[in-house]
């Protein structure tokens, strides 16, 4: 008798743990790991929080903007742009592909301002205020640029200037290009995108250096192309 309640009980405990199995893939749909953000091209990016931002812990990789048009480039990639007065393009950093991995793109300010929108959903390019809020709660200016670059000399020249990357930012040196047609400062230097612009012809970007523990606050002309970090969109109380 004992024998045959032992043998009824063993499918009862099978269909209890398959049910609590399944509770937990249920979970797992609704819940995914929020240590990551993907962009429309497919491309997954680290994030990392500072104080009371999210920030992504990569340059923008993507060609394509939100809602799935692709961002035009040149070929080659050197071709000159310097007559156009609006151009929508990207480039790989340095102007080579092999670079994109590590380094991301480099986009003109008409494709940061374009309505189709490029960061991921939740995202976006951060303000000029939002720099000074994450470069603030870093030390300021003089030395913020150790705190946000990558450490080492795998990405950047050999001097890398008292990098220490105590934020996680792991910033890099994609370096730019130039209004015309040049690829300048690659693994020297990092520039990135705010969403402000000075002026009629320029927008801020800000920028870091191999040779320099500062971030740097200037701006250039819309047809130059930079890299690019997006930010997450403040929670909705």
């Amino acid at each position: 008798m004992k024998k045959r309640n032992r043998i009824w009980i063993y499918p009862f405990i099978q269909f209890g743990i398959a049910i609590i199995l399944c509770i937990s893939c249920e979970k797992d749909d609704i819940d995914p790991p929020s240590d990551f953000v993907t962009d429309i091209d497919g491309n997954v990016y680290s994030i990392i929080t500072i104080g009371t931002q999210t920030w992504m812990k990569e340059n923008l990789k993507t060609t394509r903007y939100l809602n799935g048009d692709s961002i035009e480039t040149t070929s080659p990639a050197t071709f000159n742009i310097g007559k156009e007065s609006s151009p929508k393009y990207q480039w790989p950093s340095g102007g080579d592909k092999s670079n994109v991995a590590a380094y991301g793109r480099l986009y003109t300010w008409y494709v940061v301002t374009d309505s189709r929108k490029i960061c991921p959903k939740g995202w976006h390019i951060p303000s000029d205020e939002e720099w000074t809020v994450l470069i603030d709660f870093l030390g300021g200016e003089a030395i913020a640029g150790s705190k946000l670059k990558e450490t080492g000399t795998i990405h950047w020249s050999s001097l890398n200037e008292d990098a220490t990357n105590e934020s996680d930012f792991a910033a890099l040196p994609g370096g730019y290009r130039s209004y015309t047609k040049y690829f300048m400062n690659f693994g020297k230097n990092g520039y990135w995108w705010s969403s402000e612009v000075y002026g009629e012809s320029f927008s801020w970007i800000r920028g870091v250096s191999y040779n320099s523990t500062e971030v740097s606050r200037t701006f250039n002309y819309g047809q130059g192309a930079y890299s690019i970090r997006c930010i997450k969109d403040p929670a909705v109380e």
